[in-house]
C-alpha cells in the first residue's frame, strides 16, 4: 500500500480541512490547489498531511460492489434457469394449447419451436438491452442506471411467475424478453461501474466480481432446478420468478452506493460531488492523486470532440482497441464453453452415471465455474489480464483436444476409460475458461477506452457478445448433428485463432491507469502513421 504519513499540528490540520470545505468547483482548474492542500513543513519541503491509501479496500467499496454484482447474478441465473424445467415447460405449453383451442395436442414441431423461441428470446432481449447500456450510463449515471433498470427485472419475474396460473405461455415469452433486456443493460453497467470505482491496482480483482456472480447465478439456477427443490411441475414458475429477489435487494441498497466519481466529473462536471464520492470509496478525505489523475484526463477530453460509434471506426487509435474488444467478446462465446456445458450431462451418462444422478454431476461444472473464477480474483492484478487470458485459452485448447479424442473413442467403443478422460477434460475446459476468457472480455472493454469513448465502445462490443451467444445457441444442434463426436474440432481451430490474436495484439493493462492504457494505442498509431488521430482519409496510400 502506497502510504505516506506526517504528524502535523492541530492548527495546520484544521486550516487544511477548512480549505477542503471551502473549495469551490471553479477552483478545480487551479494548479495551486493541490500544492496548497499538500502543504509544506517548516523547512519548506512538501509533505502530505495525512496518509493517502489508494489501494485501500473500504467498507463503502465492498458495499457498492456487493450491491452492483446482483445484476451480474441475474444474467447467470436467467441464462441457466430454463434448462432443468425444459420438459415441464413443454408440457405446460401443450396443456395450455389443448385447453385454449379444445384439441388433443399441439404438434410436436410447434412445441419445439416455442421452446427454442423462449430460450432464444432471452439473447435477443440482451442484444437490445446492451445497445442501450451506454446511453443509460451517460444519461442517468452508473448506479442510477442499475437502480432504475431493476423495475424491468421485477416486471419480468412477475410475468414468468404467474404465466402458468394465467395459462399463458405468451407471458413466459414476454418475461424472458424483458429479463434479457434487463441483463443486457446490466452486463454493460456493472463492469463499467466496478472498474470506475476501484483503485487502479485493484481494478482487475474488483472487475472479476462481475463474472464471478454470473457463475454463481448459473450454479444457483442448477441447484434450485433439481427435482428435489424447485424443478417440479408445481414450483417451476416460482423458479423463474425468483429473479425478483436480487432486484428487490438492489432497490434497497443501490440508493446508498456512491455514484461513479468519473461520471460525476466527466459527464456532470460536479467536481465537489465527484471528490466526495471518491473520499467515501477510498475511506479518506485526501484523494489528491486520484483527483489529479482524473483532472488530467478530463482536461485532455475537453479539448477533443465527443466520439460516436462511427468515430470509433474512423480513428486509428480507437479502432485498434475496438477490434480487440470485439474479438475478445466473440472468443468468450465461440470458445465452446456453452457447448461443453450442454454436453456435460451426456458425458456423465456415458461414464456410467445414471440419468437421474447425472443432474447432480452436472452441478459440478457450475461449482468449477465458481471456484476457478474466485481463484482468478487475486491473480488478475498479480499475473495480469493478458497472461491469464492466454493461459486460459491454452488450457481450453488442450482440454478440447483430449475431449475430442475421448468422444471418438467412445463413439467406436474402443476403450471404456475414454469416458473418464472426457469427464476430466470437461472439468479442465470449464476451469480454464473461468481463469481468463470468462471474465477478461467484460473487463477489457472498459479498460481500453478513455471515459469519452467508453459508452460508444460498449454499444458495439457488448451487443456482439449477445449476438454471438445467440448464434452459438442456434447453430450447435445442427453442428452436433453434422459432426457428432468431431464437433469440438471446429472450436479447437477457433481457440487457436483467439490465442494467436491475443498474443499478437492484446496489451497488458495490469496496474495501469486508464490514461496510460489509452496512450499505448496513441503511441502505436503515431508509430504507424505519424499521428494519434489517423482517419481513413488521412492514411498514406
Amino acid at each position: 500500500m502506497e502510504v505516506e504519513k506526517r504528524t502535523v499540528s492541530a492548527e495546520r490540520r484544521n486550516l487544511l480541512l477548512t480549505m477542503e470545505d471551502e473549495k469551490d468547483e471553479k477552483d478545480f482548474d487551479d494548479e495551486n490547489y493541490y500544492s496548497e492542500l499538500q502543504g509544506n513543513d517548516d523547512n519548506g519541503d512538501k509533505n502530505p498531511i495525512i496518509h493517502v491509501a489508494r489501494d485501500h479496500v473500504t467498507v463503502t467499496l465492498i458495499f457498492a460492489v456487493s450491491s452492483a454484482v446482483w445484476g451480474s447474478f441475474q444474467f447467470g441465473y436467467n441464462t441457466g434457469v430454463v434448462n432443468a424445467p425444459q420438459m415441464l415447460i413443454e408440457t405446460f405449453i401443450n396443456d395450455t394449447y389443448k385447453s385454449r383451442y379444445n384439441v388433443k395436442f399441439m404438434p410436436e414441431d410447434r412445441i419445439q419451436f416455442l421452446w427454442a423461441f423462449i430460450v432464444a428470446i432471452f439473447s435477443i432481449g440482451g442484444l437490445f438491452g446492451s445497445f442501450c447500456a451506454g446511453k443509460i450510463a451517460n444519461a442517468v449515471g452508473r448506479s442510477h442506471g442499475m437502480l432504475f433498470s431493476t423495475v424491468l427485472s421485477i416486471l419480468a419475474g412477475l410475468l414468468m411467475w404467474f404465466s402458468k396460473q394465467a395459462s399463458s405461455y405468451e407471458m413466459l415469452v414476454i418475461g424472458r424478453f424483458i429479463i434479457g433486456f434487463y441483463c443486457g443493460i446490466s452486463t454493460g453497467l456493472v463492469p463499467m461501474y466496478l472498474s470506475e470505482i476501484a483503485p487502479t491496482n485493484l481494478r482487475g480483482a474488483v472487475g472479476v466480481f462481475h463474472q464471478l456472480f454470473v457463475t454463481i447465478g448459473v450454479l444457483v439456477s442448477q441447484i434450485l432446478g433439481l427435482n428435489e427443490i424447485l424443478g417440479t411441475e408445481q414450483y417451476w414458475p416460482l423458479l423463474l420468478g425468483l429473479t425478483i429477489i436480487p432486484a428487490v435487494y438492489q432497490i434497497l441498497t443501490l440508493p446508498f452506493c456512491p455514484e461513479s466519481p468519473r461520471y460525476l466529473l466527466f459527464n456532470k462536471q460536479k467536481v465537489k460531488e465527484s471528490e466526495k464520492a471518491l473520499q467515501r470509496l477510498r475511506g479518506t478525505l485526501y484523494v489528491m492523486s486520484d483527483m489529479k489523475e482524473m483532472k488530467e484526463e478530463y482536461e485532455k477530453e475537453k479539448k477533443e470532440e465527443k466520439t460516436s460509434v462511427i468515430g470509433l471506426f474512423k480513428i486509428e487509435s480507437l479502432r485498434r482497441p475496438l477490434v480487440i474488444s470485439v474479438v475478445l467478446q466473440i472468443s468468450q462465446q465461440f470458445s465452446g464453453i456453452n457447448v461443453v456445458l450442454y454436453y456435460s450431462t451426456l458425458l456423465f451418462i456415458s461414464a456410467g452415471i445414471s440419468e437421474k444422478n447425472s443432474q447432480y454431476a452436472t452441478v459440478s461444472t457450475g461449482i468449477t465455474l465458481v471456484v476457478f473464477t474466485l481463484i482468478s480474483v487475486p491473480l488478475m492484478d498479480r499475473v495480469g489480464r493478458r497472461t491469464l487470458h492466454l493461459s486460459g485459452l491454452a488450457g481450453m485448447i488442450c482440454a478440447a483436444t483430449t475431449l475430442t479424442l475421448g468422444l471418438i473413442l467412445l463413439k467406436y467403443d474402443v476403450w471404456n476409460g475414454a469416458a473418464i478422460i472426457s469427464i476430466i477434460s470437461t472439468i479442465v475446459f470449464v476451469a480454464s475458461f473461468s481463469i481468463g476468457p470468462g471474465s477478461i472480455p467484460w473487463l477489457i472493454v472498459v479498460e481500453l477506452f478513455a471515459h469519452g469513448e467508453r459508452a460508444a465502445a460498449m454499444s458495439v462490443a457488448y451487443p456482439i457478445n449477445w449476438l454471438s451467444n445467440f448464434l452459438v445457441g442456434i447453430s450447435f444442434p445442427a453442428l452436433l448433428s453434422a459432426l457428432n463426436a468431431y464437433v469440438f474440432l471446429l472450436y479447437i481451430v477457433l481457440l487457436l485463432f483467439f490465442w494467436l490474436f491475443t498474443f499478437k495484439f492484446v496489451p497488458e493493462t495490469k496496474n495501469k491507469s486508464f490514461e496510460e492504457i489509452v496512450s499505448i494505442f496513441r503511441q502505436q498509431s503515431m508509430k504507424d502513421y505519424g499521428t494519434s488521430d489517423v482517419t481513413d482519409k488521412d492514411k498514406p496510400s
